[in-house]
């Protein structure tokens, strides 16, 4: 592992031109490239059945024997009930530093921002990995929709929770973001000056995606073509009641994919991460979701995080990595970047010798002093 603190390296874009419209969006349902006059027809009606809390541990990770776990709920801003896996150390005394951790975009806290909060548990911070609004146990209705302001506010609103346990020091909370969470974060920390520290892993800015998709390579016509459909998409859903949803993703690999889906199906789909509640996991978004991210850039006030600091961490071989580079350019000090040698994307989702939790625990330990 080694830090970077310039920016000078370039960036090897994706060679994408020939995959499959399909395939890019089964990768988060969020390519704006993805959205095509025929997809939008093609998603079926998809349902969940009512949330109900789950006391058993069905998380894609082990227990800690060295951590207390418990299941905990609370409401944001907009009275949306959100629920989170609370974590702290056996041993823990007094006053603590806490974090609250979110991500990836359409993963659940069973997931990689629950092993991430568990790992953090065990190395003396009190942790909340909490399902965003709409998906996994919270709630909100339709199901699997998301926003970039709700999204946000649900950062700040397990601010707000930690903030009223008695053990938690109020001036000693910071949050993590993963993947498409890492832009959230970002965006959470710009606005709510409770957060102390940030760090965003293996980052993805879902409005960048959204809007202008993979390496900013969607042209306006192609952008207008894709608003014109969404648009028309809401009389659609207008009529019907209930929003249609897009494919289901990550289900299969035919091959031809670029790696990097092929690497999303390998962690979704497969025992080591799939999760039933995970929208990533063969479920999906509703079709109009794309549309409050197309013109909400969440990254546009990155630098008023100063002079609180900030720590993206990205695998060298991303495919995403750009978007670590490009955030940590506009950030203001103080900033620091971090490269994994030879990691690509979902590598920092789980895998215990890759994920640099050594620098987490210095970073925030330095920084919620």
């Amino acid at each position: 592992m080694h830090t970077h603190r310039e920016t000078s390296h370039e960036v090897t874009e994706l060679d994408t031109p020939n995959v499959a419209r399909r395939d890019l969006l089964k990768l988060t349902g969020s390519s704006i490239a993805a959205l095509s006059v025929g997809m939008l027809g093609t998603g079926q009606a998809f349902a969940q059945s009512p949330i109900t809390l789950s006391d058993k541990w069905d998380k894609t990770f082990a227990k800690s024997n060295l951590v207390d776990h418990q299941k905990v709920s609370f409401k944001n801003r907009y009275g949306i009930t959100l629920v989170a896996d609370l974590y702290q150390a056996k041993n823990a005394r007094g006053k603590q530093a806490a974090l609250a951790v979110g991500g990836p975009f359409g993963a659940v806290k069973e997931q990689s921002s629950g092993l991430y909060a568990q790992t953090m548990a065990e190395r003396g911070f009190i942790t909340l990995a909490f399902d965003p609004s709409f998906t996994g146990e919270s709630s909100g209705e339709p199901r699997n929709v998301a926003s970039p302001d709700i999204s946000t506010e649900d950062f700040s609103a397990a601010v707000d929770f930690l903030g009223l346990l008695p053990n938690v020091d109020r001036e000693r909370i910071g949050i993590i973001g993963i993947c498409g969470w890492g832009g959230m974060a970002l965006n959470a920390a710009a606005v709510d000056k409770r957060v102390k520290a940030v760090v965003a892993s293996t980052m993805y800015d879902m409005t960048r995606l959204m809007s202008k998709g993979y390496n900013d390579s969607v042209t306006p016509a192609q952008r207008t073509q894709t608003l014109t459909q969404l648009s028309l998409q809401r009389w659609k859903d207008a009529e019907q009641g209930t929003p249609a949803y897009q494919p289901p993703y990550n289900q299969a690999v035919h091959g031809g994919e670029p790696q990097f889906v092929i690497d999303y199906h390998d962690y979704y789909m497969t025992p080591r991460g799939y999760h039933p509640r995970a929208v990533n996991s063969g479920n999906a978004w509703t079709q109009t979701t794309p549309l409050s991210f197309m013109n909400m850039p969440i990254l546009s006030y990155i630098a008023e995080i100063s002079p609180r600091p900030v720590l993206f961490i990205h695998g060298e071989k991303a495919h995403s990595r750009y978007f670590s580079e490009t955030a940590y350019a506009a950030a203001a000090q103080p900033k620091e970047l971090m490269i994994i040698p030879g990691a690509v994307h979902t590598d920092l989702y789980d895998r215990t010798e890759v994920i640099p939790f050594d620098k987490l625990t210095a970073f925030f330990t330095q920084h919620l002093a």
